[in-house]
């Protein structure tokens, strides 16, 4: 039953075949819209997370494509359980986390002076879209609100009580606008009960995991009213036959999309690198109990106590989590170093798994803009 589990995972997150999307701009609309959001992350060893986890969906993606379907008003940046690109018509489902914040409900943003935002406000109504470096002008007095200190501030809590929208990325360093001038005519702008957004993560779940747990359906999502929503939701569709309750080896419960099961579910044969930030593998209790797999990302550990390197990304090799690989771009050599790599299963076929690795990590390198592919660390495993 485990292994069918793990199938129906990997189809339901678009990994089971080469191009269940399609291709182009419209292909990383549909994974987006799919998955339900695609985490932002600032790290770049590698290629950063949200292109990372849209490659590995579409293959043909460009970075490019983001920002154009940004400009095209068909996804948005905000907060799923954190920074995410998620599909435009799901926008209304943030209005309750933005009024929550306008209100004083979170106690991560209640830091912005009042004056300071609308000074902010002002500006970028009068000149057009900002991004936070153009505030300074020219003055590089200690405390000076444009500083990282209070503007910062000022900047994160409009643009998360959704004053704000952010209009094009460059890099990192993103371009902001007002709200008004980046969401699409007629769109729906109501407040989504608490029984819509528990619905909403439910369907979100289903819809891109297939089998999930609770715990999944909540994750970092506040509340008692939102837990008990949640639970209510799930029973109901429990009762109506639709999810069916699965038991973990370990004791974890978890539950079945039970149309999913009637779906065709063959894989292809091939590893794929995956970001520590995948929608895969975030959820690290699943992961565990699906994958037999324990993952951690070591970058937030002290070198000193790192077991697998500083950024190792999971391998997947069919319906298995296989091993970890630890890889750094090199950019400016153009050259992908493997610093390390570890071999967690037994029994694999090594005449088919390796040449299958080493081409994977030569098309990793590819997208990385490293065309050499740096595998020295690893003569031992036969990759050269």
């Amino acid at each position: 039953m485990t292994s069918c589990l793990r199938r129906l995972a990997l189809h339901a997150q678009g990994l089971a075949s080469r191009a269940p999307f399609g291709d182009g701009p419209a292909a990383t609309l549909r994974a987006i819209a799919h998955l339900g959001y695609v985490q932002i992350d600032t790290l770049s060893v590698v290629e950063r997370a949200h292109h990372h986890v849209l490659w590995n969906r579409v293959p043909d993606y460009d970075p490019a494509h983001l920002n154009r379907l940004v400009g095209e008003r068909q996804i948005f940046e905000y907060w799923y359980h954190a920074a995410a690109y998620l599909p435009m018509r799901d926008y209304r489902y943030a209005l309750r986390r933005m009024r929550a914040i306008r209100d004083g409900g979170s106690r991560y943003f209640r830091g912005g002076d009042p004056r300071l935002m609308q000074q902010i406000l002002a500006r970028i109504r009068a000149d057009g879209p900002l991004r936070m470096r153009h505030l300074d002008p020219g003055t590089k007095e200690a405390g000076s609100w444009w500083n990282q200190g209070p503007g910062r501030r000022a900047f994160e809590t409009l643009f998360m009580r959704g004053d704000l929208m952010v209009c094009e990325r460059n890099g990192m360093e993103k371009s902001y606008d007002l709200a008004e001038r980046c969401l699409p005519d007629h769109i729906d702008l109501s407040v989504p009960s608490l029984g819509e957004y528990a619905t909403y993560l439910l369907e979100t779940t289903r819809r891109s995991h297939g089998v999930f747990t609770l715990k999944q359906l909540l994750h970092l999502q506040p509340g008692k009213d939102l837990r008990d929503a949640m639970r209510a939701v799930v029973d109901e569709r429990v009762d109506a036959g639709q999810l069916r309750v699965w038991k973990g080896d370990d004791g974890m419960t978890a539950y079945v999309d039970v149309a999913a099961l009637d779906r065709p579910m063959r894989l292809r044969r091939e590893v794929r690198i995956l970001s520590p930030f995948d929608n895969l593998v975030i959820h690290r209790e699943r992961l565990g109990a699906l994958f037999a797999f324990d993952y951690r990302i070591e970058c937030y550990v002290p070198a000193s106590k790192r077991v697998h390197g500083y950024f190792c990304l999971p391998l997947l090799y069919g319906d298995k989590v296989v091993g970890r690989v630890d890889c750094k771009a090199h950019r400016s050599e153009q050259r992908l170093e493997v610093l390390s790599l570890h071999i967690e299963r037994d029994g694999l076929d090594r005449d088919h798994f390796l040449p299958a690795l080493r081409t994977a990590l030569q098309r990793f390198a590819v997208f990385n803009r490293c065309p050499e592919l740096d595998a020295r660390a690893v003569d031992g495993m036969a990759l050269r």
